[in-house]
């Protein structure tokens, strides 16, 4: 396979099997000016052959729309993917062993960076202490973010950057949290040179095209990254062959607004924190912690999401929040509720206004998300980690609360748009893992069918932003495919969300790859962009 990134070409791919909508058993399909032209069948397909500037033979490959992450921050996932990835790490002494490594073979780095920790999975459950953190490091300033992002461990010589770091709310001799880990990441990132943001940025990039992934919705703000960071990244992947950026910063009220459209965002939204993460123990609660005794945070309440909201409707932005515990999500439906009161539902709902992560949801919030013509971002990768009897979840919450979190099914059911990501670099990159982790939920009632999955992992991501007419091969429709190396598909009977698979072709349903757990996901082989190949397997 070869083709230009420099313009869009006339391409002919055929040989395959396209998922489109407008023909269940196409073959074959044509690209031209960035958008596709046709879809259709093998020998319908050799009146085009002629016409266009080249001839894809897919030898059966399956094409798909690209994916659409619909929540990343792309820097972060950059970094972590080229400096110190704490994940995997089995145990604090693997964890130790990792940062001794890294400090041994990054001596020029400012401040070194690491991520992906999380106590709650190590023998014990306890995290590094700062003593554990200057031997390690030799002294040097390091700053170790915990997997949800929500809190933090850092050195000493990192604490000494940060005037008034002791009097700040979150400070302890432990995990950072709240202002103080705030202040602790702005210094951190802050030695981050523009030369190493570009490097991580270019990095996430081209990892997320080598995925399949076509577009990413950058989740930035004033105590996530900074305005430079934001505004090299979207320049970026506009001037360079990459996955389309959509970006969203999260600053409060008329000067956030402001801000948000000076930058080029498209909403005043992504992660406007009402609280924080359920493994950091600061997502608010109705009810105490079943390992806590309190509740956890809250950043804003009812009457400064609506404010938010009447702001951002006015101004014809999105709004939106990052909200997770049972309280923070009830706080961001009232102050939603009370936003439509006072410039219209009908206003509210045609701007499509989001909600990051929503975890805990109730019915009477659920049925709030469809009044309001919410959406839900979601993340399924966080049931995949952190859910199950013996989870997280359930460390936090309880058995009884922690099967309740993330009913994908009832907010289908609800008519609530979803739109599926990662949150990377909380969990990687990985779209049709997310689809599997949909599907296969770890409490079945909350699963949903593959193809509805693999509908909000494409077009829900569309929708998000406000565009109906992507995410989606048919004619007229932005050329944002990949082309996958997979075994045989499959169609997921409609009534039966996982336990029945049909490979009938009389259905008149496009199929798509068995994601059954254990079954090998589909390879990227190609991942194209308004008509501009951005990644190509090197063996293709």
């Amino acid at each position: 396979m070869s083709e230009s990134t420099a313009t869009p070409r006339t391409v002919l791919l055929r040989g395959g099997e396209v998922h489109s909508p407008a023909d269940p058993f196409a073959t074959a399909m044509v690209v031209e000016h960035g958008q596709v032209a046709w879809v259709g069948s093998e020998g319908a397909a050799d009146a085009f052959a002629d016409g266009v500037d080249e001839v894809m033979d897919l030898d059966g490959a399956l094409v798909t729309p690209a994916f659409t992450d619909a929540h990343v921050h792309t820097t972060a996932t950059g970094l972590t993917l080229t400096g110190l990835d704490l994940s995997a790490a089995p145990s604090l002494e693997a964890a130790l062993a990792l940062v001794r490594d890294f400090a041994a073979a990054r001596p020029a780095d400012r401040v070194l960076l690491g991520h992906g920790w999380d106590a709650a999975r190590w023998p014990g459950g306890r995290p590094p202490t700062r003593s554990e953190l200057d031997e390690a490091t030799g002294g040097r300033p390091l700053y170790l973010s915990r997997i949800d992002v929500h809190s933090a461990v850092a050195s000493t010589a990192l604490l000494d950057l940060v005037p008034g770091i002791t009097g700040l709310t979150g400070y302890e001799d432990g995990p950072l949290t709240r202002d103080a880990h705030h202040a602790v990441r702005a210094a951190a990132l802050g030695a981050v040179t523009p030369a190493q943001r570009s490097e991580a940025q270019r990095t996430a990039l081209a990892h997320a095209a080598s995925l399949g992934i076509g577009s990413l919705h950058e989740c930035a703000g004033p105590d996530i990254s900074s305005e430079d960071d934001f505004t090299g990244l979207l320049r970026l992947a506009a001037e360079e062959a990459s996955p389309r950026v959509v970006g969203y910063w999260a600053e409060q009220g008329q000067e956030g607004i402001a801000k948000a459209r000076a930058l080029g965002a498209i909403g005043a939204a992504g992660d406007l924190f009402v609280d924080g993460a359920l493994g950091s123990h600061t997502a608010c609660l109705h009810r105490p912690y079943a390992d806590a005794g309190h509740t956890g945070t809250a950043y804003l309440d009812a009457a400064a999401v609506a404010a938010h909201v009447v702001a951002s409707t006015e101004a014809g932005l999105q709004a939106g929040f990052h909200a997770i515990g049972d309280a923070a999500v009830t706080a961001v439906v009232e102050g939603v509720r009370a936003a439509a009161e006072k410039v219209g539902p009908a206003r509210v709902r045609a701007a499509r206004h989001r909600v990051e992560h929503a975890e805990m949801l109730t019915p009477e919030t659920i049925a709030g998300f469809a009044e309001l013509g919410l959406t839900a971002s979601v993340q399924p990768a966080f049931d995949a980690l952190w859910g199950g009897e013996d989870g997280m979840y359930a460390q936090r919450l309880g058995a009884e609360r922690a099967r309740t979190l993330n009913p994908f099914a009832a907010l289908l059911r609800s008519g609530v748009p979803l739109a599926l990501g990662s949150d990377s670099p909380v969990t990687p990159l990985d779209p049709w893992g997310t689809v599997r982790a949909a599907a296969f939920h770890r409490t079945p009632e909350h699963r949903v069918s593959v193809r509805a999955a693999f509908t909000a992992h494409t077009r829900g991501g569309w929708r998000a932003i406000g565009r109906d007419d992507a995410g989606v091969l048919v004619p007229g429709a932005p050329a944002d495919y990949a082309v996958w190396r997979t075994d045989e598909l499959v169609v997921q009977a409609p009534d039966d969300r996982v336990a029945r698979w049909s490979t009938d072709p009389r259905s008149g349903t496009p199929g798509l790859p068995d994601l059954t757990p254990g079954t090998r996901l589909p390879v990227c082989l190609r991942t194209v962009v308004g008509g501009r190949t951005v990644f190509m397997r090197p063996d293709e």
